[in-house]
């Protein structure tokens, strides 16, 4: 008998029974930082929904909010941005799953009016490639260092494009670590790197990043989380403290 799929809508009032998708254990810091942070932005328009089987098993997930307050360098006014797209298991992926996400998200654009959907992609990690978007209509529009910006509009105007976040990177001299709580998985990262750069003597200059505004004029396309040296971007996504340590072998320890 076919499994039925369910899209559940992550509520405040249901945050506890249905959780945040990528980070399991209340335990765990990154779940109460992770959960404050949706709290917050929740009454701001951000929308959490998870793909669910009938019998319980979570299959994956979509995060999206208004553009102008999304947490990532991105111009697109009237759109909706997604932030995140996530299939868990390898053997749930290629079976349409992540574009049922992708179409709850539509339907939430046009009941809104607005002017179309957007998402950064990538061929790193912990970010979505651009191939299932492109499955779903999605056009690229704009692309800066490795990042690619793909839009689907509902209605004719302006393109979404990618700010210059490379004239960013001028503000911040010497070692630069900024990550905000829109990822769980920033919290722990920030303090193991804050530890291992104290251990080896690196002025590693903390930052987190506190509003959307601030994620849209960070470094990194990413939004969310860099870690920069002398203006350079090294790392756009959360990396082990080993990771950390080969890249202070590489880079020196000024």
């Amino acid at each position: 008998m076919e499994n039925k799929l369910q899209i559940l809508s992550v509520k405040p009032e249901n945050v506890d029974e249905y959780g945040l998708f990528c980070v399991k254990s209340k335990t765990n810091p990154g779940y109460g930082k992770k959960l404050d942070w949706f709290l917050k932005e929740y009454p701001k328009g951000l929308r959490l929904k998870i793909l669910q089987e009938q019998e319980g098993r979570q299959i994956g997930f979509i995060e999206y909010t208004s553009a102008e307050r999304a947490w990532r360098p991105v111009v697109a006014p009237g759109y909706l941005f997604i932030h995140c797209l996530y299939v868990y298991k390898k053997d749930d992926r290629a079976k349409g799953y992540a574009s049922r996400l992708i179409e709850d998200c539509m339907e939430a654009a046009r009941r809104q009016g607005k002017a179309g959907v957007a998402v950064t992609t990538s061929k790193g990690p912990w970010i979505s490639t651009k191939q299932v978007f492109l499955k779903n209509g999605f056009m690229q529009t704009d692309q800066r260092d490795g990042f690619e910006l793909m839009h689907f509009p509902l209605r004719e105007g302006p393109a979404p494009y990618f700010p210059d976040w490379q004239s960013q990177q001028e503000k911040y001299p010497g070692w630069q670590l900024f990550y905000a709580h829109q990822c769980p998985w920033h919290q722990k990262c920030a303090e193991e790197l804050a530890r291992e750069a104290q251990l080896q003597d690196v002025p590693l200059q903390l930052t987190e990043i506190t509003t959307p505004s601030m994620a849209q004029e960070m470094p990194s396309g990413f939004g969310t989380f860099a870690l920069t040296k002398e203006r350079k971007d090294l790392e756009y996504h959360y990396i082990s403290t080993t990771r950390f340590k080969n890249i202070l072998k590489k880079q020196g320890r000024s």
